[in-house]
């Protein structure tokens, strides 16, 4: 009955295609086990503190939140030290994500670019918003050539996305190359910049400064950082994300932000999530062990394998087991990893890193899939 109401724009839509549940597998498969790969989420899970945290504030989910998450923006700004003034907050990044669009660009006048592939809300979101997408293809090694990137950038480029590292293939360019595109963008174009993998970018003598110019405190005037809690903190059920914005555009952002859209429970988490300064600790150094075996392994079984600074690993299988083989023969055996179709790469394989008996798991059964 609706069909010719419809936006057009919504109705090309395809959906986005998150990564399979356990239970679907567990049914689907009739498996009483079953380990998670596929989705980038905490390998040791979540925090004591905020357990605890949502234990005692259970009784208050009947009130509404307060409104601009006050307590939220300041501890944030205490944490990475800058004004709160800049800073917003929002249902995931997700809906940062979508603001942003939404706030910057006119449809049918204004374009968005982004590397292709990248995180799939940001084309999504350009889509719905009926804004112009312009798509760089990254190199063949999934680097990025920001000259080119530059060549679909005109005076109507409202907003630019770049993800460091990037997302499927773990990519991370250096933040002086990223400072360059900021430099040479029009003015009245904003560089988004998405870390929500930042947390895992350092290797061993290295700081997160050396891989983000928000840590660092050099970001452009025409640049923002997104980040996002679901990671490096455990809370990806729990739906925070964080905008470092310049100033204009985070109060705009306040006044077009749905109310609410911060529950009170996840604020709380956010909270106690800080505290923990050693579950964090014990995250990052559980990904860059589980990272290096992982790659090490993957390549010694014939598997090509990307450099990742991220918490997964993507890689082509030999060509006696093409991805999707491996992928659904890894289903099977109760162990799910992210096949790439929907990223347009469907020869390629991503796989979360785990906790130790959840890699080594994946590896034994990779193994034994690959040989056979």
């Amino acid at each position: 009955m609706f069909e010719d109401v419809v936006r057009p724009e919504i109705r090309a839509l395809e959906p986005y295609v998150p990564g399979r549940s356990i239970d679907e597998i567990r049914q689907q498969y009739g498996l009483e086990r079953v380990i998670k790969m596929a989705s980038n989420e905490n390998p040791l899970g979540v925090s004591n503190f905020v357990k605890e945290a949502l234990g005692r504030h259970a009784d208050t989910v009947f009130r509404y939140p307060a409104g601009g998450n006050p307590r939220l923006v300041q501890a944030l700004a205490r944490h990475w030290n800058v004004p709160a003034e800049r800073i917003a907050v929002g249902n995931g990044s997700d809906e940062i994500i979508d603001m942003l669009v939404r706030m910057l660009c006119t449809p049918g006048r204004d374009n968005v670019v982004c590397f292709e592939p990248c995180f799939s809300l940001y084309p999504l979101q350009s889509l719905i918003q009926g804004v112009e997408l312009r798509r760089e293809p990254v190199n063949a090694d999934f680097s990025f050539d920001f000259d080119k990137l530059l060549s679909h950038v005109d005076e109507n480029t409202r907003l630019v996305f770049v993800t460091t590292p990037d997302n499927p293939s773990g990519f991370c360019p250096r933040p002086d190359a990223v400072k360059a595109l900021a430099e040479r963008l029009p003015e009245k174009c904003l560089l988004v910049i998405d870390e929500a993998y930042i947390d895992f970018a350092p290797e061993d003598g290295e700081t997160e400064a050396d891989w983000s110019l928000f840590t660092r405190g050099d970001l452009p005037a025409n640049a923002c950082v997104i980040r996002t809690f679901s990671k490096s903190y455990g809370l990806a059920g729990l739906r925070i994300g964080v905008g470092y914005l310049p100033e204009e555009l985070a109060g705009y952002y306040w006044r077009a932000r749905l109310p609410f859209s911060v529950n009170i429970l996840a604020e709380e988490a956010v909270l106690a999530a800080l505290q923990d300064t050693g579950f964090r600790r014990c995250t990052l150094e559980t990904v860059l062990e589980g990272r290096r075996l992982l790659t090490a392994e993957l390549a010694a079984m014939g598997c090509k394998v990307w450099p990742s600074r991220a918490n997964f690993v993507m890689f082509l299988p030999p060509e006696r087991c093409p991805a999707k083989k491996l992928y659904q023969s890894l289903l099977a055996r109760g162990i799910i990893v992210r096949a790439l179709a929907s990223y347009s790469l469907p020869d390629y394989i991503r796989v979360s890193v785990g906790n130790r008996e959840e890699n080594r798991l994946f590896l034994d059964e990779t193994r034994a899939i690959l040989e056979a």
